[in-house]
């Protein structure tokens, strides 16, 4: 697993839990802060997984 694909899913909590606390609170801007993290995470995990897979394609 490369460090990416970690990063990549502490973001990805980091803002579900921010929205879910901004969809509690009412706070618009957390939702959307939350939404952003979220996303910036799936890419980082996706970024963290083509690496994984080229260094293994390179391995063989």
């Amino acid at each position: 697993m490369h460090k990416d694909q970690i990063e990549g899913a502490a973001k990805d909590l980091k803002g579900s839990l921010k929205q879910g606390v901004g969809k509690v609170t009412g706070d618009e801007r957390l939702r959307a802060e939350g939404a952003v993290d979220k996303a910036a995470g799936k890419i980082q995990k996706g970024v963290g997984a083509l690496k994984d897979a080229a260094r293994d394609a390179l391995e063989r």
